[in-house]
């Protein structure tokens, strides 16, 4: 790679073919499914930990409360997913496309996460803490409050993103471009080494690297 590059997420899109469809699922815990379309289905509140998701589409699904713990989400598919509460700790994604999503409370700490792409949509507190994160790419999203602390993030790229917090207290990056997004603050300042800004941000952050290190501007 030349000196000054970056490098970009590599997020292939994905290919879903000869899906069946099922509009009135009956999700059970631990199961495999694999090769299905979802369509305004609810999982509000099931038992779904340990679930394996393979080759599937959710369109408009509302996982509201659903216990999805553990769980295994592989060439998967989300179009405008609901959930003012997503316990999703400890879950596993592997090329997933999420297209405007609605997340309230998103716990999704000490999961991994390779080639992912989040297009559009609001999330209030989205919690990564401790997540393994390669090729991750989110774009224009609205996000109040960004967990990244202590994650391992490489070839990870916020693009045109709105957020209140962010929080990378303990993160180990490379390759991580948080050019053309937008911070109201900064928590754990050190765990930026590794990360891409731009002049712009530099400027915002000015203060906040003063206080970092004990300066004082008069």
């Amino acid at each position: 790679m030349a000196a000054g590059k970056v490098a970009a997420p590599k997020v292939p899109p994905v290919r879903l073919d000869e899906l069946r469809d099922d509009d009135a699922p009956d999700f059970q815990r631990g199961e495999r499914y694999d090769g299905i379309r979802f369509t305004r289905a609810s999982a509000d509140g099931e038992e779904l930990s340990a679930t394996d998701f393979i080759e599937c589409e959710f369109n408009g699904v509302s996982f509201n409360e659903a216990q999805l713990r553990g769980a295994t989400f592989r060439d998967c598919i989300f179009a405008e997913p609901f959930a003012p509460v997503f316990p999703a700790a400890r879950t596993s994604w592997q090329d997933v496309e999420i297209t405007n999503p609605r997340w309230g409370s998103a716990e999704l700490y000490e999961g991994s996460w390779r080639s992912v792409r989040i297009d559009g949509g609001k999330l209030d507190f989205v919690n990564l803490r401790g997540s393994k994160l390669v090729d991750v790419q989110i774009s224009d999203c609205i996000i109040n409050e960004l967990d990244l602390g202590g994650v391992t993030g490489t070839r990870v790229a916020l693009k045109n993103c709105t957020i209140g917090i962010l929080d990378v207290t303990g993160a180990r990056f490379k390759d991580v471009d948080l050019r053309t997004s937008e911070f109201r603050g900064i928590n754990g300042l050190a765990g930026l080494t590794g990360a891409v800004i731009d002049d712009y941000q530099l400027n915002l952050m000015a203060p906040l690297l003063a206080s970092h290190l004990g300066i004082r501007v008069l």
